[in-house]
């Protein structure tokens, strides 16, 4: 598979009293194996997480409000035994991932380290709220890290004056844009970071031609129009790839159900986290099934890093695998605001590793960081 269409496919991506949310199913949610997948494509055994709870953590699930009124679902994770006031992170990510996934693995591990953390589902994704499902939003994205502090800077352990964020894959460009314009968070990392809006209007490495950005939207409008017709609507992938005519070439999933023999090496890495055992969770987007066709008009129109030089004096630390095909966003990043942003870049990791590999992620770097930062 020609890797830019492959990309096209794939890109991206205790303290409080708990309360019951439901949510609405995932068009197409998928139940039982993965066709073609080296392991189950179930939940793998950990209480419907892809990884334990730490033994000196425990998680609480709560719900919070965002500035338009919509429900976030999110797990709250305390560390036992916690006295005093504690620095807090908020944590989301990767794109089209839920809580219980990558964003979780982060949540528990800094709270094994003495910080209340806070995993959440994007509006519309997950467990929450949202009457469309599975339709991303950059402004709406943005905005849910802002009402993630909120949240935690009203819990009687967090020190509100020490929140950071903490962010994988694509809503990493979020979380900065979220710190751009909300001084309120005091530091911020990213783990694998992805501009979703540049991601899905210009596509991988800039390739898009003019010519083939007015494709894309063109396709885009007229869906918008067959949605509205039929009062449903369609899925269709993110990044929209071309076909060998320079036709858009859309697809109605995120991943193969089964992996090709010929799958790239981009591709592969995506499918073992996602569609096996290790990452596979139901509610997750890239395990089951696509966005919304249409959720590329708002990323068009909302470029973020816009006011990325409104960080400074506060610090932001992205961490990208020296093999990853996404390390090129990190490092364009990082150019534009340097003495705000530091890159550490980990040898022989790819894109997906750090979503869950801790013999990869240096967590211990990160710590060091929020500790300096959130002093």
């Amino acid at each position: 598979m020609e890797r830019r269409k492959a990309l096209g496919l794939i890109a991206g991506g205790g303290a409080a009293a708990a309360a019951s949310f439901t949510a609405l199913p995932a068009f197409g949610e998928e139940s039982g194996r993965a066709a073609g997948a080296t392991g189950q494509g179930t939940p793998s055994g950990k209480g419907g997480y892809t990884f334990p709870l730490g033994r000196n953590v425990e998680r609480t699930s709560v719900r919070f409000k965002n500035r338009y009124g919509m429900d976030v679902a999110a797990d709250l994770y305390v560390p036992r035994n916690a006295r005093g006031r504690l620095p807090a992170l908020a944590l989301s990510g990767p794109f089209g991932a839920v809580k219980e996934q990558s964003s979780g693995l982060y949540a528990d591990e800094f709270a094994r380290r003495g910080y209340v953390t806070l995993a959440f589902d994007p509006s519309f994704t997950g467990q929450s709220g949202g009457t469309v499902r599975d339709v991303a939003s950059p402004d709406i994205c943005t905005e849910d890290f802002s009402a993630a502090v909120d949240f935690l800077g009203l819990q009687e352990i967090v020190d509100r004056e020490r929140i950071g964020i903490q962010a994988v894959c694509g809503l990493s460009g979020m979380a900065l844009t979220a710190a751009a314009a909300d001084s309120r968070i005091k530091a911020v990392a990213t783990a694998s970071m992805y501009d979703m809006s540049r991601s899905i209007s210009r596509g991988h490495e800039d390739y898009y031609t003019r010519e083939q950005r007015q494709k894309v939207v063109d396709h885009i409008s007229r869906q918008r129009w067959t949605d509205a017709e039929k009062g449903t609507c369609a899925r269709g992938s993110h990044e929209v790839p071309f076909d060998g005519n320079g036709d858009v070439a859309p697809s109605d999933r995120i991943l193969p159900k089964t992996l090709p023999a010929d799958a790239d090496p981009v591709t592969r890495s995506f499918f073992d986290y996602y569609r096996t055992e290790r990452g596979y969770h139901p509610r997750s987007v890239n395990s089951t099934t696509a966005w919304t066709a249409t959720t590329p008009m708002s990323f068009f129109a909302f470029r973020q890093m816009t006011n990325i030089d409104m960080l400074a004096p506060r610090k932001a630390l992205l961490v990208a695998g020296s093999e990853a095909h996404s390390l090129y966003y990190s490092q364009d990043v990082q150019r534009m605001a340097p003495d705000s942003i530091g890159l550490v870049v980990v040898p022989d990791a790819d894109h997906v590793d750090l979503y869950d590999r801790k013999d990869l992620i240096p967590f211990d770097r990160l710590d060091e960081f929020f500790t300096e930062n959130l002093a």
